[in-house]
This record gives structure tokens, sequence and C-alpha cells, in this order.
């Protein structure tokens, strides 16, 4: 029983990697560090490069997409969605502990190599003199985010879960921990990041493209403490680090713009200041989504995880199981109903109108029937001068081979979360002399962020999409940026933990639910009712966990006391 939840919760001891590159096979981590490991840096490469190999798995980028994306609006079961029952219960909110989508091991497995090199590294800098005190600095940070990062996702999903900092590399370990609460994990990471921010590395060499938003950079560990401090509720912190990734992203683009002579493409030109793609290429939109999503690595990202044709690289099986392939549409999951036909209505509710590009990006039609376009699909192409426009699609990949990146952080979704921060921080009860001066700049500062982003997918629209007047109080401008968020960032695993971040801020389930009813379900009762408590917006313990580890208490928006797996929190 012991080894079982050793294998649950710190992940397999027998640190049997297969990176990208086949760079190890190892023994047992115990067996290693006694005898012949953790003496050259190249042990500690190998083991940082073991972190993003497993990143890269489909059972952690699955778990991504489900954590944040498939309780949300929107996503419904697709093609054969009746093969899975585990997924079929998410959509219907009927998710138990023995669903497979709870098995948290890999991020704890991560979580687990990760302290391992923050535990040796500092050792074999000790006798590797290669090995130079700013490499092991770079590499300190490195895994410190990588943990925060896995982490995270794991304080999203379940709320309070076991936090650990130091190794598990001997079966006598006790491992029977109890959660940490969400406040005193985020509380950590915030400060482990603060700690190790400036040692990381700025940039990776140009000449190595999968390493260029592959590996953890100083401006993904400033965008991931963004995100933290949003949801610590510290919103001047995350405007603080949002303007640095900003900042970053605009000095690389001018000093391109500058080796280039001032002479750039249409498509390459900032837009109001900010350095995003435009997605207008001659008459035709698209440029932006196939730099992004068709090709990665483009200059908005921040943090990736790669996946290429490159046949020592790993291919992305979680998008082509999930949003389908060639010979699959659409996938499993596909759009909620109310967006996919959202541009057959007079007056959409999502996108505006028909000119907004990202519903076709995120999208496309085989008859009535709807699919995900978003990262299946290498090319999106329609003309923007058509009355009524008609898009041209690249081939999706085939159902082996997808080679999509993953995309953890990219610009513009640091941008709206700086507008979402600024929102927070208008105080409309505040009387004071000037107050009415602050609170107009932080609403039309967030109000020009959204309009930037909205207009790079409405560039040369003849329809005006965005009024500040229609949006000038607090409450319609939060909802304003919650809907951009939702237009750009669809389908890329952030939707359900935007519409959790809201409710626990507002302490109110209520914006939630309306958004998730819109799509409709078989069980809309029970979705309302185990949605209309905060404990039920997080998943439940896996029951694997639970029997073994008896200082764990499952989530009590989920008690099932004949089950046996648990004692039950509800008396």
């Amino acid at each position: 029983m012991k080894r079982k939840f050793i294998i649950g919760l710190m992940g397999l001891m027998a640190l049997t990697f297969n990176s990208c590159n086949d760079f190890l096979d190892l023994e047992p981590l115990n067996e290693i560090i006694l005898e012949n490991f953790w003496n050259e840096k190249s042990d500690v490469q190998n083991i940082v490069t073991s972190c993003y190999a497993t990143l890269q798995e489909q059972a952690v980028v699955e778990r991504m997409m489900a954590w944040g994306e498939f309780r949300s609006d929107n996503i419904i079961g697709g093609t054969n969605i009746s093969n899975n029952e585990d997924l079929e219960d998410i959509f219907k909110e009927n998710i138990k502990a023995d669903n497979t989508f709870t098995d948290w091991s890999r991020f704890y497995y991560i979580i687990n190599t990760c302290n391992t090199v923050m535990h040796f590294a500092p050792g074999v800098a000790e006798k590797d003199p290669s090995f130079t005190r700013s490499e092991l600095d770079a590499t300190i940070a490195e895994v410190t985010a990588i943990r925060a990062l896995c982490y995270f996702y794991l304080i999203r999903a379940f709320r309070d879960v076991p936090y650990v900092t130091e190794p598990f590399i001997e079966d006598t370990q006790e491992m029977k921990l109890p959660a940490n609460s969400f406040a005193e994990v985020l509380d950590s990471l915030i400060q482990d990041l603060e700690s190790v921010k400036q040692l990381a590395v700025k940039n990776y060499p140009v000449d190595k493209t999968n390493y260029q938003t592959g590996r953890i950079t100083q401006e993904a560990i400033y965008a991931l403490l963004c995100d933290l401090y949003l949801w610590k509720q510290d919103y001047e912190k995350a405007i603080y680090y949002a303007d640095l990734v900003i900042e970053s992203k605009t000095a690389k683009y001018q000093k391109q713009l500058d080796k280039m002579g001032g002479n750039v493409s249409a498509e390459d030109q900032m837009i109001s200041g900010y350095p995003i793609i435009s997605d207008k290429q001659s008459n035709s939109y698209g440029e932006a989504y196939s730099q992004i999503f068709g090709i990665g690595n483009s200059r908005e990202s921040i943090f990736e995880l790669n996946y290429s044709s490159d046949e020592t690289m790993p291919s992305n099986g979680a998008i082509s199981y999930y949003y389908g392939n060639a010979t699959t549409f659409p996938g499993i999951v596909k759009p909620a109903e109310f967006i996919s036909t959202d541009m057959t209505l007079d007056n959409p509710s999502v996108f505006g109108h028909k000119y907004d590009s990202r519903y076709y990006e995120n999208m496309q039609s085989s008859g009535s029937t709807y699919g995900i376009n978003k990262y299946a699909s290498s090319l999106c192409l329609f003309n923007a001068s058509a009355s009524t426009p008609s898009p041209s699609y690249g081939e999706f990949y085939s159902s082996s081979n997808c080679y999509a990146n993953w995309i953890v952080y990219r610009l513009t979704d640091v941008m709206l979360m700086k507008a979402e921060a600024m929102v927070q921080l208008v105080n409309e009860n505040d009387t004071t002399e000037g107050a009415d001066v602050v609170r107009d700049s932080l609403l039309r500062g967030a109000f020009a962020i959204v309009e930037v982003v909205n207009t790079r997918s409405n560039f040369g629209s003849t329809e005006s999409s965005l009024s500040y007047d229609q949006y000038s109080s607090k409450s319609l401008m939060t909802a304003l940026v919650l809907e951009e968020r939702q237009r750009e960032l669809m389908f890329e695993g952030k939707r359900w933990f935007d519409l959790v971040r809201r409710a626990e801020r507002e302490g109110d389930t209520n914006y939630l639910i309306g958004r998730v009813t819109r799509k409709g379900s078989d069980n809309a009762s029970v979705v309302q009712s185990k949605l209309s408590r905060m404990d039920g917006l997080y998943w439940p313990y896996n029951k694997a966990e639970l029997q073994v580890n008896p200082n764990l208490k499952q989530n009590p928006a989920y008690p099932n006391e004949d089950d046996g797996s648990y004692q039950s929190t509800i008396k």
C-alpha cells in the first residue's frame, strides 16, 4: 500500500525517463544517488530535460485541458464521447473519486524530480568545475518554476493539495501527507519564484529553435508570477509583472526591427504600441493563427510545450485525441453549440460580429457539425473583403502526428491578465477628491488593452466592435475582460480557471453557473446544484490516494459514504 501511494502522490521512485532525445534510462533513484550519479553537469541537465519530457506527455497535457477547459461553457462531448465515461461524467458534473482525470500522479512525479534536482545540483557543482555558479543558479530557477507551474495547476484544480519541497528518494520515507490550503501553497509559490526570478535565463540560443519557448525563461517566470498574483488578488503586483513581460516583448521586437533596418511586413507591425501579430495579411485574415498555432514559437510566445516533426520530438497526442485529426472530425470533444452557431445569428453573443477571425480560427464545420480547429489544423485563412467570410483551412494533423505546440502562456494572455487586474483596482465607493479620475483611468486603461487584442482579430473590419461608453463601469468592464479572454484564449485550457477565479473573488458562483449552463445539459439540475457551492468548483481527490493516505480528507462536495474509499466529511 505504501508503494502504491508513492506512485500516486510522488510519482515513480524509479526515475526511468524517456526524454525527447532518449538521454537516459536510469536505475532506481536511490541506487543512482549512492553509487554512480550526480557527479557531472550532464547528470543534472539530463534530469532537467526529463522534467520537460514528462510535461509533454499526453497524460499531463490532457489534464491541463480537462482541468482548465472541459468543465467550462466552451466545450461539450463530440464523436464517440459515449466511449469515454469519465469524460462524459465531467460534462454532466457527475465527477467521482475514481474518475481517471483526478489522477495527479504525473504532476507530482515532475514535482519530485524538480525537488531532487534542487537537492543534488549544488553537490554536483562542487564536484564538477565546469558546472558554474551561474549555471547552477539558472538550473535552480528553472526547476523551481517548473515545480511552481505544476503546483499551480494542482491548486486550481483541487484547491488544497499536499505541498512538498524535499525529494522522496527512499522507500522508507513516510508520505502520508495532509493537504495544505490553497492560500498557503499560493503564497509559497510566489515566495519561491520571487527568490529565483533574477537567476533565470533571459534568452536561450537563437540557433536552437525549440529552446526559445520550450524552456523556462525569466519572461515565463514573470508571466507565472502575474497569474499567481492575480489569483492572490494582489492586483498591483499582477500589473507589475505583466508590464515586465510586455516591456520584454517590446524590447525584443524593437531589436528585431532595428536589425531589419525598420523594414517589416504588414503583419509584423505593432498594434497600438503592443508587439502582437496582426491577423491581416493583404486582404486575408489568418496570419496570427498561422504564426501562433500553425507554426508555434511566434514572437508572442512566452512558454510552450514544444512538439515538432523532428523524429526526436514527441507528437501532441492530446490534441489529436480530444480536438480531432485528419481521420476524426470532430474529436472526442467539440465546441458548445451556442458558440459554434454564433455566426448564424444576427447579433452574435460571443464574437460580436462576423469579421472576428477567431471564430473561424477556433472552429470549422462539416455541414451542420462543428469541430475545434485551434491547434488541430495547420492553417486558417479567409478573405477580409468578402461580404460573407469564407475560410480556407489547412489539413488537420494526422491522428498520430499532431505537432502543434501546447501554449501555457502567450503575450495576449498576459495583457488581458493586466486588464483584469486594472479593473479590480477600481474602487467605486471612493468619494475622495480625484477618485473619479483614478477610476476612469483604470477603466480606460483596461478597455484599451481589450481593444488592442480585439482589433488584431478584426483588423480592417467595416463594423465597429467595441465602444468604451458601453463598458464604463467596473461590473461591465469585468465582464468585458472575461469575454475577451474567452474569445482570445478559447480551447487553450484557460476558461474554467477564469470562471473559478471570478467566483472566488466574488464569493459567489452565480456568474459561473450562468455561463456554464448556456451549453445545456441532460443533467442540468445536478450541474446547477453541484456548482452552487464553492467547493464543488474543485475536483475530488482520487480514490486510490485516499485509500493509502488517511491524512488526506475528501472534498466535502463529493460525499459517498458507501464506497469505503475515504471517511466522509459530511455528517
